[in-house]
C-alpha cells in the first residue's frame, strides 16, 4: 500500500511510520518542516507540505492508496487542527483515496455519565481543553463532508510511548474503560490499531475508538 503521511514528524506519526514500514508499505512523510525529520527511516520520502493547504494535499495524493493525518498543533494554535482537516478534506475531494485521520478522545462519550462526553465532564483538565474541544470541531467537519472516504480513530483518554503489546479493543462513539475505570493505550499499540484499519478498513465515514 502506498501511504502518504501528514504529521510525519510528531510523536504519534513516528510511530505510524515504524508501524508501516515493518508491514511492507510504502511510506511518504509530509511535514511542513522537514527539516523536522531527522531520525526517520531512510527507505521513506520526506516532502514539504501544509494539510491545510488543499493543493498541496491534492499533489501529495496523487497515485496514493490512503492518506492518513496524525497532526497536532501546538499549544495557543488549536484552530490549526481544523483547517488542516478542512484541508485534507477539500484536497480529496473527487479522488478514491481514503482518508484515516488521529483525533480527539474528547468528543467520547464516558460511560455511566448519561451521555456526557469527555471533554464535558466536571474533572476534565483545563490545560487540554482547547485542543480537545477542536478535537471535536474535527469529527464534525468529518461528518458534514459527503464525499470523501473517512475513518477517524478517537485514542482512550491516555495516549502515551509505552510498549508494543499488539492487544487492544475496538469500539464506537463511547470512551473505552477497563474494570477500574482506567482508559489508556501506548503509541505504539495505537499504531498498530491505525494500521489494521488501513490495511482492513471498517469504519467507512465512522469514527471509532480503541484501548486496552
Amino acid at each position: 500500500m502506498r501511504i502518504t503521511l501528514f504529521g510525519a514528524t510528531g510523536n504519534v506519526g513516528r510511530r505510524v511510520i515504524f508501524e508501516a514500514l515493518s508491514r511492507g508499505h510504502e511510506v511518504t512523510a509530509v511535514s511542513r518542516n522537514p527539516e523536522r525529520a531527522q531520525g526517520l527511516p531512510a527507505d521513506i520520502a520526506v516532502r514539504r507540505g501544509d494539510a491545510a493547504n488543499p493543493d498541496d494535499v491534492a499533489k501529495l495524493s496523487t497515485g496514493e492508496d490512503l492518506v492518513i493525518a496524525a497532526t497536532r498543533p501546538a499549544p495557543g494554535a488549536e484552530e490549526e487542527l481544523v483547517a488542516a482537516t478542512e484541508g485534507l478534506l477539500a484536497g480529496l475531494r473527487g479522488s478514491d483515496v481514503r482518508l484515516l485521520l488521529v483525533g480527539g478522545a474528547g468528543s467520547l462519550t464516558v460511560p455511566g455519565t448519561d451521555g456526557l462526553t469527555l471533554v464535558e465532564t466536571p474533572d476534565f483538565p483545563s490545560e487540554i481543553r482547547p485542543i480537545a474541544i477542536a478535537g471535536c470541531a474535527q469529527l464534525a467537519a468529518c461528518q458534514a463532508d459527503e464525499q470523501v472516504n473517512w475513518s477517524y480513530l478517537s485514542p482512550p483518554a491516555s495516549l502515551e510511548p509505552g510498549k508494543r503489546t499488539g492487544q487492544y479493543r475496538r469500539g464506537g462513539d463511547e470512551l473505552l474503560t477497563d474494570e477500574i475505570g482506567g482508559s489508556a493505550i501506548s503509541m505504539e499499540d495505537f499504531a498498530i490499531a491505525l494500521l489494521d484499519e488501513a490495511e482492513r478498513p471498517q469504519h467507512h465515514r465512522r469514527r471509532f475508538t480503541v484501548a486496552y
